[in-house]
């Protein structure tokens, strides 16, 4: 395999991983937040953030793979697996390296979710709002082709559509459609008690 293919490889596996893992941030909160409609049944929601996960877990590996095999920036697997570590572009490639790991963290505790508890799976799958915002940095900082207009078009598109949804979620109310009835029935038994 030629350098070129794989310098370009490193390079569109990590724009496409980007957007993917924007789109799972994006389906995460709606997910979080039972969004449904008629037309979109809120089972779809679910399965496409598990779906979309999944896909961007491949363009990852492809990603870091490719970057670590190509001979231009010589990383070699230590460098793709300890923060700071490289030569080339250490700042940056860090911040890579622990989006790499807190996403590592959210996958490994999915699939033992019944080992670990719903608790602590959801308690370490918050580390998704920390690894999104340092793997944009991540891309802004090392990628070659971040400062050209497609590349910081496409990343502010990223941005904007998690904000977007963060700011979403921050404004509604408990998703729970419960809640009202339960915590109506918590204030009954707390005026029980008090009596």
């Amino acid at each position: 395999m030629s350098d070129s293919i794989l310098w370009y490889t490193t390079r569109g596996a990590g724009a496409v991983t980007m957007v993917l893992l924007s789109g799972v941030v994006v389906l995460g909160i709606l997910s979080y937040l039972r969004v449904q409609s008629p037309r979109w049944p809120r089972f779809l929601t679910t399965g496409l953030h598990r779906n979309v996960s999944l896909l961007t877990l491949l363009f990852l590996a492809l990603h870091v793979i490719t970057a670590v095999v190509d001979p231009f920036t010589h990383l070699g697997w230590l460098s793709a697996l300890i923060p700071f570590s490289s030569y080339y572009r250490t700042l940056w490639l860090g911040l890579g390296v622990i989006a790499f790991e807190l996403l590592s963290a959210i996958v490994v505790t999915s699939l033992i979710r019944g080992f670990v508890g719903h608790n602590a799976w959801r308690v370490i799958h918050w580390l998704a709002y920390a690894a999104w915002p340092v793997a944009i940095a991540h891309g802004l900082g090392t990628g070659t082709d971040s400062r050209s207009a497609w590349m910081l078009t496409l990343t502010a598109a990223c941005v904007l559509a998690v904000v977007t949804a963060t700011v979403y979620r921050l404004l509604t109310g408990p998703t729970d459609p419960m809640a009202a009835a339960r915590a109506g029935y918590r204030s009954a038994v707390d005026r029980r008690v008090d009596r």
